[in-house]
């Protein structure tokens, strides 16, 4: 089985994290794994995504079309990625931020009030992590365990403040969908 996901959304926001952690903890399971970043010209403030793809074999090629999953951060990523998303795919949305119904009926919406849930898990610099829980409950590719053990591969040199408060978001994040 292969999975192709975008993550999107405005640099600060975590983008490039998540997808490096989701890569980390895909390859803790032994899937194979592709993790290709892309920055907008502004970094911070700036539009980026990441493309990650996931797969129990060989993947011949990292560039995504149509993602199966997305996940967004913000309007603008909506706007850019909700279109290409795959007909049956799924696309997992920051609702905090983005209040719009989807332009779709063929694609699944997913919901999560991910930036006032990191608020009130401490930080909003925790939304990345709080999508990322979501999204492990939401398409039970990834478990939740291997996020958290893949944050001490991306952040190493966080201190036990900053993991816990990232494990937390996770967690909050993986609760917060039914």
């Amino acid at each position: 089985m292969i999975t192709k996901i975008i993550i999107a959304g405005f640099g600060g926001q975590g983008v490039i994290a998540a997808g490096k952690t989701l890569a980390y903890a895909a390859m803790k399971e032994n899937k194979e794994v592709t993790y290709f970043p892309s920055y907008g010209a502004e970094m911070r403030g700036g539009t980026c995504n990441c493309s990650v793809i996931i797969s129990d074999d060989k993947i011949a090629n990292p560039i995504i079309d149509s993602p199966d999953i997305a996940i967004i951060l913000n309007k603008p990523s909506k706007d850019k990625f909700e279109k290409s998303v795959k007909k049956g795919g799924i696309i997992l949305i920051n609702k905090t931020l983005v209040d719009e119904v989807l332009h779709r009926d063929d694609i699944e919406g997913k919901f999560v009030e991910a930036t006032k849930i990191a608020e009130n898990t401490g930080s909003l610099k925790a939304t990345n992590m709080v999508v990322l829980g979501a999204f492990s409950k939401i398409s039970r590719i990834i478990k939740l365990d291997s996020l958290i053990s893949s944050l001490k591969d991306v952040f190493p040199n966080f201190n036990d403040k900053l993991m816990d408060l990232n494990v937390k978001a996770l967690k909050n994040g993986f609760d917060s969908i039914e």
